[in-house]
């Protein structure tokens, strides 16, 4: 079984994420796309008052909608408490998952506003001995950005979200850029949409729409 996990705060997961996710499944012949929302990520601060708990939910009820197996949410970044680093993450799923992968390694997902600066991660080169690298594409360039406004805060040397571009050519990792859709969506966005009582009824899965509403996250 091909496995490929797909990490991040999902603060909520939006279309772009299952867009990626299914373009991993569809394009690159992977059985698994395993969602690890993060707990406390190294490289921001995640504003508001939705907890780890409720993001981990909305993430479970999308992959229960779907009913085909294709995508899985795994709690283990917020099980394990404190700073979630992906290096220990992999190693763990490595081992969780051992049965399953045959002997393959794990892939793991990321957008190439994060890439940008994946050389700052803890334990980057662990990182690709334990999964191959799949990069996803965000945004055409940064100057599409220019007029919105990300309300995550960047920690330590993180410049933060889509404030780095990236470069293909000078990324000295091992990788698969993803040739997938450009859908310009962002979770700040949508919780800003939420807050202002804003149209997000299409920028997000069914199921999380509902679970938003439900519990009256965001706004």
């Amino acid at each position: 079984m091909k496995i490929a996990v797909f990490g991040g705060s999902f603060n909520p997961l939006h279309i772009s994420h299952a867009m990626f996710a299914d373009t991993v499944i569809k394009e690159l012949g992977y059985d698994k796309v395993i969602f690890v929302p993060t707990y406390i990520p190294p490289h921001k601060i995640i504003e508001g008052t939705v907890t780890a708990a409720q993001r981990y939910e909305m993430i479970k009820d999308f992959c229960k909608s779907e009913k085909n197996g294709h995508f899985d949410v795994d709690s283990c970044e917020i099980d394990r408490g404190g700073v979630s680093y992906t290096s220990d993450t992999l190693e763990f799923l490595s081992q969780k998952y051992k049965k399953q992968l045959n002997g393959e390694k794990l892939a793991f997902v990321m957008g190439d506003e994060v890439a940008a600066e994946f050389c700052k991660w803890r334990n980057p080169e662990k990182i690709v001995s334990l999964a191959d690298l799949i990069i996803t594409h965000r945004y055409p360039d940064l100057r599409a950005l220019e007029k919105t406004v990300y309300d995550n805060k960047p920690t330590g040397e993180y410049k933060g979200d889509f404030c780095v571009q990236f470069d293909l050519k000078s990324f000295k990792y091992p990788c698969t850029y993803m040739n997938n859709p450009i859908l310009p969506v962002s979770s700040t966005e949508i919780r800003a949409r939420v807050k202002e009582n804003k149209s997000f009824r299409y920028l997000v899965p069914a199921a999380v729409y509902k679970y938003i509403k439900k519990h009256n996250l965001y706004v």
